[in-house]
């Protein structure tokens, strides 16, 4: 049986544009260009069939000039904190891969917590013509943000956000829920018989280390436990203020049985602290994190730890931020995308036996 000849156009070697198609599919290139962009206001049937006649052709997309009729670079800005923290590591990696699967580059600034070296990125990101922003770098009442959200620039906050009332009006924010994951962390230690828990927070212009603040004050509230002020220690989320709260904790009369740091880099610095003091963890003091980092799981550290889904996170702020950029931003509606925490047991929390025998024996004297 003879086959039908494969579709061709002049020499094999002469390069296929829209309009070669358009020719061929007896449409506009306008029509054409609807169909390989997947637009709407185009009938399957046609759609199918110039979608049939580019394939025949082997017709491959001119990216660069797409992007200057379109007016895009195809790049993407990331804003992150610090990149020492190796909680970024891992979410740039979901930023990274996804961006570079929809055909996005990006390129990565460090602020050092500095809203006025955030300024600057912003700045700098804009004059290289960067199609929109992640940040994960935002304050709580951000003025970088507000005025980007004012503007209506594409930006997609992840992890940290702001509580500005415009800026959630226009903007995504993808996260975790903190507050659920600080009760987590706080409810496990109660669980295991600690009574004196100390707490290492975040910075507290950071959303992240208010709302994981707020979760494990709530996780004592619940639980009847008094909340003694000295065991509240502000942190900036990297591992020296960990250890120097750690070391604040050693110097205490009465120190606390148990600590939750709230991130895993902080709960490193107090581990450091601790055993250079001659304690076991968790025998002498049970430990818990929040991020589940890469290494905390490494034999020899083994932190308890509250995990979020760090690459899932940045796939889908990339997700949200190029759909944004695509289908036009001020369309487009926002959402609050939070994930689920997970308490992930390991080897620094334990039962503060001690402690737990007494407080069982006093419950026995009540009953009697």
């Amino acid at each position: 049986m003879l086959r039908p000849a494969p579709l061709s156009y002049g020499s094999m070697n002469k390069k296929v544009n829209i309009k070669d198609i358009a020719k061929l599919a007896n449409v506009s290139h306008t029509t054409v260009s609807r169909a390989l962009n997947n637009k709407s206001r185009i009938r399957q049937e046609t759609k199918e069939k110039i979608l049939s006649i580019a394939r025949e052709l082997g017709y491959r997309p001119n990216l660069i000039a797409r992007s200057l009729v379109m007016r895009r670079s195809k790049t993407l800005g990331l804003v992150i904190t610090n990149i020492a923290n190796p909680f970024y590591t891992e979410l740039a990696q979901g930023i990274e891969k996804t961006a570079t699967q929809l055909g996005y580059n990006i390129i990565l600034c460090s602020t050092q917590s500095d809203i006025s070296n955030e300024k600057q990125y912003i700045e700098m990101l804009r004059s290289k013509g960067v199609d929109g922003i992640i940040f994960s770098s935002a304050h709580m009442e951000d003025p970088n943000i507000v005025a980007l959200a004012e503007e209506g620039f594409p930006i997609v906050l992840v992890n940290r956000r702001t509580y500005h009332p415009l800026v959630k009006k226009k903007v995504d924010y993808i996260g975790i829920d903190n507050i659920l994951g600080g009760y987590l962390a706080v409810e496990h230690l109660i669980r295991l018989g600690h009574r004196s828990i100390g707490v290492i927070g975040g910075s507290s212009e950071s959303s992240v280390g208010v709302e994981r603040l707020e979760g494990g004050k709530r996780a004592l509230q619940t639980y009847g436990i008094m909340q003694r002020e000295d065991y509240f220690i502000e942190g900036n989320f990297l591992k020296t203020s960990g250890y120097e709260g750690g070391k604040q904790f050693l110097n205490m009369l009465e120190r606390p049985t148990a600590v939750f740091a709230t991130n895993d880099y902080m709960a490193l610095g107090v581990y450091q602290a601790f055993l250079e003091a001659g304690l076991r963890i968790p025998e002498d003091v049970a430990l818990i994190g929040f991020n589940d980092i890469e290494f905390t799981a490494m034999k020899g550290v083994e932190l308890t730890t509250i995990g979020q889904k760090k690459f899932e996170m940045g796939a889908i702020a990339v997700e949200r931020l190029v759909a944004r950029i695509e289908e036009g931003n001020e369309s487009f509606l926002p959402k609050e995308i939070l994930l689920t925490p997970e308490l992930i047991i390991r080897k620094t929390c334990g039962f503060h036996l001690r402690e737990y025998l007494i407080e069982s024996r006093r419950g026995l004297m009540d009953q009697r």
